[in-house]
């Protein structure tokens, strides 16, 4: 007899800026293929699209793990994110970062209702393991390459406020919603 699909794919409870373990290193992956880290990535993929995000790590679910998701889509937090299948980075590694840097505006599901203008490589080219533990090498840019950073600083015990220049830019949700869609305000 198989489980219903939702115990499979059950979502996690989002920790709160606060939280001890998102101020922690997160360890690496020993066994990628074990059951408890695949079941791990199925409910990070479950919890991010549940909570209308672009991407997620582990240390948001109070796991000190280096996996994280990368989901790029529109959505109404991100409604001109870039479609893409999700994709699971375990124990990843920044090879090549470029000199360009962007501010860009990002929200955090572990810090509700606050957006912050936050400098990024434009670029980067990264490695790390797949679901299956196979090694795997991507240049990302752009938007998607922003979610890689914003999540990867996740691992290091970061948060998009910590890299934000200035107050002035900081908005709150309603504000940053209202500049993103004024149609919508």
């Amino acid at each position: 007899m198989t489980e219903p699909t939702s115990q499979l794919h059950s979502q996690r409870s989002i920790i709160q800026l606060g939280h001890p373990t998102l101020r922690q290193r997160a360890r690496q992956v020993r066994d990628v293929r074990s059951s408890e880290v695949q079941q791990l990535i199925d409910e990070l993929i479950a919890t991010v699209e549940q909570a209308n995000g672009v991407g997620i790590a582990a240390p948001q679910v109070d796991e000190s793990y280096q996996i994280m998701i990368v989901a790029s889509r529109p959505n109404p937090r991100y409604p001109f994110a870039p479609e893409m299948e999700p994709t699971a980075m375990i124990n990843p590694t920044i090879l090549a970062r470029s000199e360009a840097m962007e501010k860009g505006w990002e929200g955090c599901l572990s810090v509700p209702g606050v957006r912050g203008l936050v400098p990024r490589h434009c670029e980067v080219t990264v490695e790390y393991q797949d679901r299956a533990g196979q090694l795997q090498q991507i240049t990302l840019t752009g938007f998607v390459a922003r979610i890689f950073q914003h999540e990867y600083d996740h691992f290091q015990g970061l948060v998009f406020l910590d890299r934000v220049e200035s107050e002035a830019d900081l908005l709150d949700e309603a504000a940053y919603q209202a500049m993103v869609n004024p149609e919508r305000s």
